[in-house]
């Protein structure tokens, strides 16, 4: 049985923040069931997006009957089938009428795929990746881990634009300078372990500005990452050991299993966002809490809001 949830309040603060903000316009592909439509009627409550429903009108609104749901104020686009509505909901963002892509009953392949077409997509020059951002019980704040979802082993250049998305969402959630450590199973470096080679690289890279806005430390042994008592032991003195805001994981099978220990064993609440696209993609799951939910929804919009505060002025 999962333990119960308990957090440090992270998420309520997350959410607080975007009270008084304009709700961010969010395209929803293929919000056919309870579980899609309740997190999208949940997100609306609390303020923070504006829908448009993307997907076939009939079954949408069945499902909002069946579980006894109001969308009846929701915008909705129709759409023929799961392809479509990925489609359909990408197009959306391309033309500016949504800010945020969230995942509905669809499987995720399918909304990544279209994401990721090189014509009608919304690829950037940018890796796509992925962040959970986890309100861990015996943690005092919230915690980035990346990528822990789409890269399966990333190389040291995709590695750069995996950290450089965590440091900017870190940004848009208010951290003033995201601490980023850099996981190994040790902590120093040894070129027998190719994870320690690639965090001493991106540190010095780091040094040099090729990856700006945060603080990075590694290679770090995940207890030298989140324990200060760790570090001291260790004789590691930097301000990241001890206190880290990401967690940059070696790939992907160390950060899901990283993620779900924290989730199963800790108690820990686990919201996700991708990033790397034009605009956040928000990709909620059947088994999230409301809590999580709306979390997540919450991420994507302030971050849409940072870009919002940084996109250029069109030419008059």
């Amino acid at each position: 049985m999962v333990a119960e949830r308990r957090g440090h309040g992270a998420y309520e603060r997350i959410i607080a923040r975007c009270q008084g903000l304009e709700p961010i316009p969010a395209a929803v592909a293929h919000p056919c069931d309870e579980s899609s439509l309740s997190a999208v009627v949940d997100a609306v409550a609390a303020r923070i997006i504006a829908p448009i429903l993307v997907g076939p009108a009939a079954r949408i609104k069945a499902a909002a009957a069946a579980a006894n749901l109001d969308i009846a104020a929701f915008r909705l686009v129709d759409a023929a089938h799961s392809h479509e509505s990925a489609e359909k909901a990408v197009a959306l963002v391309r033309a500016g009428e949504a800010e945020v892509l969230m995942k509905g009953s669809l499987h995720t392949d399918e909304l990544m795929g279209a994401v990721v077409k090189r014509d009608t997509g919304l690829r950037t020059a940018r890796r796509l990746s992925h962040c959970f951002i986890m309100d861990v019980p015996s943690y005092p704040k919230p915690l980035i881990i990346t990528d822990a979802a789409i890269n399966i082993v990333p190389t040291l250049e995709e590695k750069v634009d995996i950290v450089q998305n965590a440091i900017d969402f870190a940004l848009a959630l208010g951290v003033k300078r995201p601490l980023v450590a850099i996981l190994s199973a040790v902590e120093t470096v040894n070129p027998k372990i190719p994870s320690t080679i690639e965090a001493a690289a991106l540190c010095k890279m780091a040094e040099r500005g090729q990856i700006t806005g945060g603080l990075l430390e590694g290679p770090l042994a995940l207890d030298n990452a989140i324990s200060e008592e760790a570090a001291r032991i260790k004789h590691i003195e930097s301000p990241v050991a001890g206190h880290a805001d990401i967690l940059l994981v070696p790939d992907l099978e160390a950060g899901n299993m990283l993620a779900k220990n924290l989730t199963f064993l800790a108690g820990a609440d686990a919201a996700g966002i991708v990033l790397g696209a034009r605009v956040p993609i928000i990709l909620t799951s059947r088994a999230d809490s409301v809590r999580t939910r709306i979390a997540s929804c919450a991420v994507a919009a302030l971050y849409a809001q940072a870009r919002r505060a940084t996109r250029p002025v069109a030419a008059v």
